[in-house]
């Protein structure tokens, strides 16, 4: 049983803390996430790699014109290329070469596809054209495309795009999600 103070203990503790006052207080600091460690050597390795890829021999090219392209990675479903073809993953990022002559359009492609696995998007699109003005050589840059991206380990899978986004001058390409 607990005992109620009486009126001579109160006033004696009311006298004792008479001149308190509350501290003042500080703001409070949130307590932010840690950002992600980021692994340097990992990247400068994604870079070389994609600069290696980009290096191919004149035998290596021999896709036509109006061929359309397709690629992907062992296990990668049917379920998943299907959806790839018809357009139905959202487009997160787009390069567009043709025009550009061959170094141009393999630096740019380079620097594009570095900078989506830094910002680790999931498709992007890489309009490279048809090459209908390439005479006798075939479409350059659809062939150094093709090659670029079957020799990029974050490529998941590609294929031409639909025509309304440019059929077989444009593909779309699926990256890693793991990056």
């Amino acid at each position: 049983m607990t005992r109620k103070p009486d009126s001579d203990e109160l006033e004696a503790f009311r006298d004792a803390v008479r001149d308190v006052r509350p501290l003042a207080a500080e703001p409070r600091v949130s307590q932010r996430r840690k950002p992600r460690p980021r692994a340097a050597f990992r990247r400068r390795d994604e870079v070389a790699v994609l600069e290696e890829s980009i290096r191919f021999t004149a035998l290596e090219l021999e896709v036509e014109s109006g061929d359309e392209l397709s690629f992907r990675r062992p296990g990668v479903q049917d379920g998943v290329m299907r959806k790839l073809r018809r357009g139905q993953y959202r487009l997160e990022a787009e390069i567009d070469l043709h025009g550009l002559t061959l170094p141009e359009a393999k630096q740019g492609l380079r620097e594009f596809l570095a900078q989506a696995l830094l910002r680790q998007l999931r498709c992007i699109r890489i309009v490279h054209g048809k090459g209908l003005r390439s005479g006798p050589r075939g479409p350059v840059l659809k062939n150094a495309v093709n090659l670029v991206l079957q020799r990029t380990d974050a490529v998941v899978a590609f294929c031409s795009a639909r025509q309304v986004d440019g059929g077989t001058g444009a593909v779309y390409v699926l990256l890693s999600g793991s990056r």
